[in-house]
C-alpha cells in the first residue's frame, strides 16, 4: 500500500458533506450539465438529515427563509416522482389546548396557506384526547417525509444520473479551485461546503466569525395503540415560539411568559413539542435544544420522560412503548442560514436554526443558479 498523495482528479463541481444541503448542491449541478463528486467522511447520510422528524415546515416561515422553503418544495416533489421516495404533501396540524395559543393562531392566520380549525375538524385529523384541546389549524403547503429513507433515495438517483460520491472520504483542506480530501486532492471549477454543524473542523474562524455552534436535540421514536391516524405533523402551543411566521405578535410573548412561568422545566429544555407519524404507524416525539461549541453527548432522562407525559396528556392513547431515542445535532447561528464565499468559487452554505430539511433544497439551487448567473453577467452585458 502507497502512504504517497494520490493524484488530482478534476470535477466541475465539489460538494462536501452529503446530507440534504450537499445532496441539494450536487443536483442543481448535475441538472446544469456539470461533472460532480460528493465527498463525505461517513459511509452515508447519517447527520441531522436523518435524525429530524421529516417535517417540511413551510408554511411557518417568512422572509428569506420562506423563499428558500417555497423552492424547495418544488424540489422535492420533483426527487420525490423520480427517485421514487415517500412524500406526503399533508399540510401541518397545529393544536391549540389554551386560550392564548388560538389568539396565537388567529393572528397569524391571514393568507391562503393557512386555516383555522375546529376542535371536531383537528380530531377529525388528529387522535386527540376529548377535551385537550380548543381549537386548532392547518398550514396547507406542508409536507412529509420519512427521514430515514429520504436522503439515500436522493442520493441513489444523484448517482445515476451521474454523479460521483466519495464516501469514507474526509475534506482536509478547501478553496475555490479544489478540495484535499484524505484519499488525494480534487481539482474544481468550483465548491460547496455543506458541511453543517462540523464546519468548525474545516473553516474554524469562519464558523467563529459567524458564531456557528453545535445544537443538539434529545429526540424518541414510540409506539402507540392510536384509534386511526395522524395524518399529517402535529405543532402545539411550544412550537409557536419558534417559528418566524408566530414570532413578532404581542399574543406571542404573552404565550411565552405563560409558558415559561407555568412549566419552567420545559422551557429550560428549550421544548418544541412536536409530533410526525412514519409509514410504519410509530411516532417521533420531541425535541428540547442545547446549544454550545460542542454539546455533551449525555442525554438526561427528564428530556424524555417530559416528551412523554406530554404526549400521554394530548394523545388519545393508553400508553407508549418506547422504541429508540437518540440525539440530533445541527449548525445553530444567528441567522436562518449561513451563505458565505470566502473567495471565488468557494460557497459555504447552511441552514442554521434547524430548517435543513424544509429550505436546504432550495438554499443549495439559489447558491448555485447565483454562482452561474453573476458568471454569465459579463458575457450578456459586456465588459464591466
Amino acid at each position: 500500500m502507497s502512504y504517497l498523495p494520490a493524484p488530482a482528479d478534476t470535477a466541475d463541481l465539489v460538494v462536501v458533506g452529503s446530507g440534504i444541503v450537499g445532496l441539494g448542491a450536487a443536483y442543481a449541478g448535475v441538472r446544469r450539465g456539470l461533472r460532480v463528486i460528493v465527498v463525505d467522511r461517513t459511509d452515508a447520510p447519517v447527520g441531522a438529515t436523518v435524525r429530524n422528524f421529516g417535517h417540511l415546515c413551510i408554511g411557518a416561515q417568512t422572509g428569506r427563509a420562506r423563499g428558500f422553503a417555497d423552492a424547495s418544495r418544488e424540489i422535492w416533489m420533483r426527487l420525490a416522482a423520480d427517485a421514487g421516495f415517500w412524500l406526503r404533501p399533508s399540510g401541518t396540524l397545529i393544536a391549540a389546548q389554551h386560550a392564548d395559543e388560538l389568539a396565537v393562531l388567529e393572528r397569524a392566520s391571514a393568507g391562503t396557506d393557512m386555516r383555522m380549525l375546529s376542535v371536531e375538524a383537528l380530531r377529525q385529523r388528529a387522535p386527540l384526547r376529548a377535551g385537550s384541546i380548543v381549537g386548532g389549524a392547518l398550514l396547507a403547503s406542508d409536507m412529509q417525509v420519512n427521514p430515514r429513507t429520504a436522503a439515500s433515495a436522493i442520493a441513489r438517483h444523484l448517482s445515476d444520473m451521474g454523479v460521483e460520491f466519495r464516501f469514507r472520504t474526509a475534506a482536509t483542506a478547501v478553496s475555490g479551485r479544489g478540495v484535499r480530501t484524505t484519499r488525494g486532492t480534487i481539482d474544481a471549477g468550483r465548491v460547496v461546503v455543506a458541511a453543517n454543524h462540523d464546519l468548525d473542523q474545516l473553516l474554524p474562524d469562519l464558523a467563529e466569525q459567524r458564531g456557528i455552534v453545535r445544537c443538539a436535540l434529545d429526540m424518541m421514536r414510540v409506539g402507540a395503540d392510536l384509534p386511526r391516524e395522524l395524518e399529517a405533523p402535529l405543532l402545539t402551543g411550544w412550537s409557536l415560539l419558534r417559528y418566524g411566521r408566530f414570532a413578532e405578535f404581542p399574543e406571542t410573548d404573552a404565550l411565552r411568559e405563560r409558558l415559561h412561568a407555568e412549566r419552567p422545566d420545559l422551557a429550560a429544555l428549550d421544548l418544541n413539542q412536536m409530533y410526525t407519524q412514519l409509514p410504519d404507524g410509530s411516532l417521533i416525539l420531541g425535541d428540547s435544544h442545547a446549544r454550545s461549541i460542542q454539546p455533551e453527548p449525555f442525554q438526561p432522562e427528564a428530556a424524555f420522560s417530559a416528551f412523554l407525559d406530554q404526549a400521554q396528556h394530548l394523545f388519545e392513547t393508553d400508553g407508549f412503548r418506547v422504541l429508540e431515542r437518540w440525539q440530533g445535532v445541527y449548525a445553530s447561528g444567528p441567522d436562518e442560514v449561513l451563505i458565505e464565499e470566502p473567495e471565488p468559487g468557494l460557497h459555504v452554505i447552511a441552514a442554521t436554526t434547524g430548517i435543513g430539511m424544509t429550505c436546504g433544497l432550495g438554499l443549495a439551487e439559489h447558491t448555485l443558479q447565483t454562482a452561474f448567473d453573476r458568471a454569465l453577467e459579463p458575457a450578456q452585458g459586456g465588459t464591466p
